[in-house]
């Protein structure tokens, strides 16, 4: 069977460096925020043009410290995605907000900025007219403070943040970019996690540029900020580690997990280029065939990571039948997602229904995602294709 991912291909590539750093590690005896943390840091935030980078365990603990140091809590609103991993409007709800799900367009996957739009102003004047609310009374949701934005960039492509940010301010809102798919991706020049006051992305082992295991950053150019999360991420301390300044978490990225990513990321633009290689030729075999299927778009612009393919299916029924014909194939697949957050049960106090965010629920029902890495050749993406037809 062809992989979903090739971790394995990877590995063999930078296989003699990762040990050389490992073993040096683990000679040290720095395990904890040794000299590999500083090194992978800086780096990253030469990649991505930014002032600060805070590595730390997951990339929910980004999210989490990231709403912590925003003083983000019971009352406050946070408008985000409901077609997204789970992560990201958990965290919202493990400090005591409220998450308020705003609907995607279907062109990118990403919030529709006039949808976030008009939920602020449903928000603010508790009138579900326009948008969807939670299905609260009134008093309930004119307890509710609208703080703050989470931006998804889904499947490796940039949110509209020009839009979102300009929203943003007319609002007095902070925006938070979860960009734990879209690291790697651009927009106009400008990197993500560097498209907002703060982003966030994941070193899980599957996202663009992965780890051997957890691991995640905040990026900032906020010299206060970057301070809050790296106080924050070591339980609140303070300027030694026995004073405790305010409550934070165990949130460190190990360090042999930033030693096992300064590699990565010495070969990550190469493989950006490799991931471009292989979307455009899905785009030209998927166009040239028989096929109906519409594949990812990407505006005038922007650069997607490719942390996955994604392609719409014409209806739920279409769409098991490809997924049946590449299963025969030995083609591996994925759905991404196939139950949107406002319909999860962990969301069941928000009183969401089917048929509130529908371009989010037409997506769930239609998507789904082929092989992507950037050690996938021609002769693959072609099988791949034509195993679909």
């Amino acid at each position: 069977m062809l992989p979903f991912i090739n971790l394995q291909s990877q590995f063999k590539r930078i296989q003699s460096e990762v040990e050389e750093r490992v073993v040096s590690v683990l000679r040290s005896g720095q395990y904890i925020l040794g000299p590999a943390v500083s090194e992978f840091e800086n780096k990253l935030a030469e990649f991505a043009k930014v002032k600060h980078v805070v590595s730390c365990s997951s990339g929910t603990d980004a999210l989490k410290i990231a709403l912590m140091a925003k003083g983000v809590g019971p009352g406050d609103a946070i408008f985000t995605s409901p077609f997204t991993y789970f992560a990201t409007a958990e965290v919202i709800s493990l400090l005591g907000a409220t998450p308020i799900f705003v609907d995607i367009d279907i062109n990118t996957f990403n919030i529709d900025p006039e949808a976030l739009r008009a939920a602020i102003l449903a928000l603010k004047e508790c009138d579900n007219a326009n948008s969807v609310l939670p299905n609260w009374s009134l008093e309930k949701l004119r307890s509710l403070n609208p703080k703050g934005i989470i931006t998804v960039d889904l499947f490796g492509l940039p949110a509209d943040h020009d839009s979102i940010n300009s929203i943003a301010a007319e609002n007095n809102l902070f925006v938070i970019e979860d960009a734990a798919q879209g690291f790697g991706g651009e927009v106009n020049g400008r990197h993500a996690g560097n498209l907002a006051e703060v982003g966030c992305t994941s070193f899980f082992p599957a996202k663009p540029l992965g780890c051997y295991g957890d691991g995640g950053a905040l990026f900032t150019n906020d010299d206060n900020l970057a301070s809050l999360f790296r106080s924050i991420r070591v339980h609140g301390q303070g300027i030694d580690r026995y004073e405790n300044v305010r409550l934070g978490l165990s949130g460190r990225l190990d360090t042999i997990q930033a030693a096992i990513l300064i590699p990565k990321l010495g070969i990550f633009p190469d493989e950006l280029i490799e991931r471009q290689r292989v979307a455009t030729t899905y785009e030209k075999l998927i166009s040239s065939s028989t096929l109906d299927i519409i594949t990812p778009r990407v505006p005038e612009g922007y650069y997607s990571a490719w942390a996955q393919y994604s392609v719409l299916a014409v209806d739920s029924m279409a769409r098991q039948a490809i997924l049946d014909r590449l299963k025969s194939a030995g083609v591996p697949t994925m759905i991404y997602y196939k139950r949107p957050l406002h319909l999860q049960k962990a969301f069941a106090n928000l009183s969401y229904q089917v048929g509130d965010f529908p371009v989010t629920e037409q997506a769930s029902d239609r998507i789904f995602s082929l092989p992507m890495h950037p050690y996938l050749d021609d002769k693959s993406i072609a099988f791949i294709v034509e195993a679909m037809t």
